[in-house]
């Protein structure tokens, strides 16, 4: 039965039924440029998918495929759409023609400007040296969580570089998503490290920019919920 009984529930703690929710990290595979991969991807137990709608990268994808791929991998697989510095035009059609349920910010977006489409984000910090990780976490008060990545200048993302995982902070205060040079050989490490609510990989299960590896693809997943 999917019932639980009203007094046993309340003597839980917040941290006890979260934990019964899930222990191990939420796992969402970013860069996503077809049907094939996204199918390979959501059946090896990915959480999440990532469509990128910034041209410059290898892995961009156009609105069409994007709600192509969007539709194929069903309603419990959240497709999370990955923008960078994009006009709010580009936004908004992006989100008339394909089913999105999550925004990812990986530029200099503002708060403001990351609530006006009404949907949950995320927003992408890099951790570059001398920034102030905590306040820069609290600035961003209304994401659903915060993508923690590395930093390299003039690169919003996809480096394949790792951070210090030391540099996350011990008492978060809303979701934290490791990304930056994760990989099936590094993953159980950092997952088992960080305690982290989610993780973000790309090139590190892909055989070339922008298309996947299902063998890498399901070593990740394996690994990552052994952490």
């Amino acid at each position: 039965m999917c019932s639980v009984q009203a007094n046993s529930l309340s003597e839980m703690t917040v941290s006890n039924v979260q934990t019964a929710v899930k222990t191990t990290a939420r796992i969402k595979i970013c860069g996503i440029t077809s049907v094939e991969d996204a199918l390979v991807v959501a059946d090896a137990g990915a959480d999440a998918i990532g469509l990128v709608f910034y041209e410059p990268s290898p892995r961009y994808v156009g609105i069409e495929k994007a709600a192509k791929i969007a539709k194929a991998v069903g309603p419990f697989v959240t497709t999370v759409a990955l923008f960078v510095n994009a006009d709010k035009k580009i936004i908004d059609s992006v989100l008339e023609q394909v089913p999105i349920q999550l925004l990812q910010f990986h530029g200099d977006e503002s708060v403001e400007f990351c609530e006006q489409f009404e949907r949950p984000y995320i927003k992408a910090l890099r951790m570059r040296e001398g920034i102030d990780i905590n306040q820069l976490i609290d600035n961003y008060s209304s994401a659903s969580g915060i993508l923690l990545d590395a930093y390299r200048p003039g690169v919003p993302g996809g480096t394949g570089e790792t951070f210090d995982w030391q540099r996350i902070p011990e008492n978060k205060t809303m979701p934290i998503v490791l990304a930056g040079g994760l990989t099936p050989k590094n993953i159980q490490s950092a997952v088992s490290q960080t305690h982290v609510y989610g993780i973000d990989v790309s090139g590190g299960v892909e055989r070339a920019p922008g298309i996947k590896d299902e063998i890498k693809v399901r070593e990740f997943i394996q690994h990552a919920n052994a952490g």
